[in-house]
């Protein structure tokens, strides 16, 4: 049943509720209808669980032979630079994750389900843990998605672009002083003439003749 038919039966059933035996005949056709409504709902949402995890499945498992081959490409990397015994513990890490992924595709999303409800059951606490841990990688991918360019993944602060380098400019010659005129030189006074020996000198102190 449609969700507008079980709201006209529930208004129906809301406008005889007076009427004695014709109330409870509603009243049980508008219970009805919610319970068929309400099953409706529930296998629409199994069944699109079941499609998402589906795909999920599918896209975890080609994420994991991706990380297989590249590790399993790492082991032999490992092994020339630091030996065949750490070489071994690269290899057996990747032949984990290749066995884990062969595990998923074997199995179908009912399988899936049912065993995410037993490790909730089983254990709650560890089920917590993981769900926090997964919500916290989405969070960090999608935020790492989103960031712009030039801010941080980590504190969401725009780090400051580097400034260009100041070009070098040639440098700047100082202007040429004025010439400065060069004083002119004092002219030379010209020596006396020196009394001839016909002219006797005369001095003030000579009396006169008598």
């Amino acid at each position: 049943m449609s969700w507008p038919l079980l709201m006209e039966t529930i208004d129906m059933a809301t406008e005889n509720q007076d009427s004695g035996p014709r109330a409870g005949k509603a009243f049980d056709s508008a219970r009805k209808a919610f319970n068929d409504t309400a099953a409706g709902f529930t296998g629409q949402a199994e069944a699109r669980a079941r499609d998402y995890a589906s795909q999920g499945k599918d896209r975890a498992v080609e994420a994991l032979d991706n990380v297989a081959g590249l590790v399993g490409d790492a082991a032999s990397q490992v092994s020339e630079k630091l030996g065949d015994q750490y070489g071994g513990y690269v290899q057996q890490a990747a032949n984990a994750v290749s066995g884990f992924a062969a595990t998923l595709r074997d199995k179908d999303a009912d399988e899936l389900i049912d065993d995410a409800r037993n490790v909730v059951r089983s254990s709650p606490a560890v089920a917590i843990a993981a769900a926090a841990a997964v919500g916290f990688l989405l969070a960090r991918v999608v935020k790492s998605g989103l960031t712009p360019k030039g801010e941080t993944a980590d504190d969401g602060v725009a780090s400051p672009a580097p400034k260009p380098a100041a070009r070098k400019s040639a440098p700047r010659t100082a202007p040429k002083a004025a010439a400065k005129p060069k004083p002119k030189a004092a002219p030379k006074p010209k020596a006396a003439k020196a009394p001839s020996a016909a002219t006797p000198a005369t001095s003030d102190d000579t009396p006169p003749a008598a």
